[in-house]
């Protein structure tokens, strides 16, 4: 069990300030605002929706002035996109990337909060080995045009790449890019240092749970209660999917020499629905993935190669996209419907972080019938989070006694949903807690609570 020395109960005096800090816009919470359908909202309807939450940026395929001109003085964050069709043009005509510039991004900035414009999607590992060597140039030539009307250290160019840009990334501490890739990328890399421009990547635990579908998979895709995975290179441990594989890009940056590059998540998500022969996706599974990928970004934590920040990251995606191609997994990742109610609730609404609904204080406890195995999973699980202090539960503590699994793993599962945010997936762990309004607390052993 992990030993923490701060005394427990200074952590508990600060839950309910961390519960409600995060009412304002939060500047590491991005979505994606997919536009392959026919049913989706005016943009000022849509423009609306993300005020009235703690969203902080939006990510634009393309650069759609309606949406751009809706987003006026709202200070969110937006980036827009120049599409891999538009990358033979902005590469071969300076021109022809002024003109972009000068019709995406003069007639709405600074009232429209452009900070970062994505050049191509995935291109790296595309097919087309002309555009690849097309690439470079074209962001060049956006730079410089964003240069020559003063707004080149204020808008940043970059291009999103798919995690198949790496060839190794288990464990992350080996992480490395495609041998193949290596050259355009240096080239790349040393413009995005020069220009404080970040790398933009899409990695996708649900891609990596398909691939590996296994029960310990999927909760450490999911962010719930798992043995964790130790790198072999470095001893750190992991706790979750999303962890590793960015690290595994920090990992493959740092061999190159670009170890300060800043990493942005482009696109992660998880879709709520799917064909009958795919593996994951489902509404249960979605929440949870990105309820506690949310939770996790407000903890600060970081990574363990990265600790004490949290990573820019867009969420795929805003609505479903019903005209898309492919399994039905993939018209099936928006965080809300088209009609603007939320597809599943993951605390992103300032009405709510504000105001929370009046409610009996509730505590989280082990389901009866769970075997001590699964506890010792979520107790270790629990006690190996930075922040978390089980303390009273070891030896000379005040809830040490009785000694038994069930007792400390109550106690170490309920001080999880307390700290990080006390909603119903913060008490899931793997369908083997419940929420009660009955005190656990006993003699001098404590259980925080909502209002403790």
């Amino acid at each position: 069990m992990a030993t923490i020395s701060n005394p427990s109960f200074l952590l508990f005096l600060s839950i309910i300030t961390i519960a409600f800090c995060f009412a304002d816009s939060e500047s590491f919470i991005g979505v994606n605002y997919g536009q392959v359908a026919d049913n989706l909202p005016a943009p000022d309807a849509t423009a609306n929706l993300l005020k009235s939450t703690s969203i902080g940026k939006i990510r634009l395929y393309g650069a759609d002035p309606a949406i751009i001109k809706s987003l006026a003085n709202s200070g969110i964050g937006i980036t827009i996109g120049a599409a891999n069709g538009d990358i033979p043009n902005l590469a071969s005509n300076p021109n022809s990337a002024t003109q972009w510039v000068n019709s995406n991004v003069l007639p709405y900035y600074p009232a429209s909060n452009i900070t970062l414009i994505t050049v191509g999607n995935e291109v790296m590992t595309s097919d087309d080995n002309g555009l690849k060597s097309q690439l470079f140039p074209a962001i060049q030539n956006i730079q410089n045009a964003l240069n020559s009307v003063s707004l080149g250290g204020k808008i940043k160019v970059s291009t999103v790449h798919s995690m198949a840009v790496l060839t190794q990334s288990d464990p992350p501490s080996s992480g490395s890019f495609d041998p193949a890739l290596q050259s355009t990328l240096k080239q790349l890399l040393a413009f995005q240092k020069d220009n404080k421009s970040p790398f933009t990547i899409n990695p996708y635990p649900f891609f990596a749970y398909q691939s590996d579908p296994r029960s310990e998979t999927l909760a450490f895709c999911l962010f719930q209660p798992n043995s964790g995975r130790v790198d072999s290179g470095n001893g750190k441990l992991y706790t979750n999917m999303f962890d590793a594989q960015v690290d595994a890009v920090h990992s493959a940056l740092s061999a190159m020499g670009f170890q300060d590059i800043e990493i942005v998540v482009a696109e992660t998500g998880w879709p709520s629905r799917g064909d009958n022969n795919e593996v994951g996706p489902s509404l249960e599974n979605a929440k949870a993935y990105n309820g506690n990928l949310i939770t996790h970004l407000r903890s600060l934590v970081g990574t363990p190669l990265m600790p004490g920040k949290s990573i820019d990251t867009y969420i795929f995606a805003l609505y479903d996209e019903d005209l898309k191609p492919g399994p039905a997994s993939e018209r099936a990742f928006g965080l809300y419907k088209t009609d603007l109610t939320v597809t599943f609730d993951v605390g992103l609404s300032k009405s709510t972080q504000k105001s929370p609904p009046a409610k009996s204080t509730q505590w989280c406890i082990p389901k009866g019938g769970v075997s001590d195995v699964e506890l010792q999973l979520n107790l270790d699980y629990v006690c190996s989070r930075e922040g978390i202090d089980c303390g009273p539960i070891q030896q000379g503590g005040a809830c040490y006694e009785p000694d038994t699994t069930l007792s400390h793993a109550a106690f170490a599962m309920n001080l999880y949903y307390q700290k990080f945010g006390r909603n119903p997936w913060n008490c899931d762990f793997s369908q083997t807690a419940t929420l009660t309004s009955q005190n656990p607390s006993y003699n001098a052993c404590i259980y925080p609570s909502g209002s403790t």
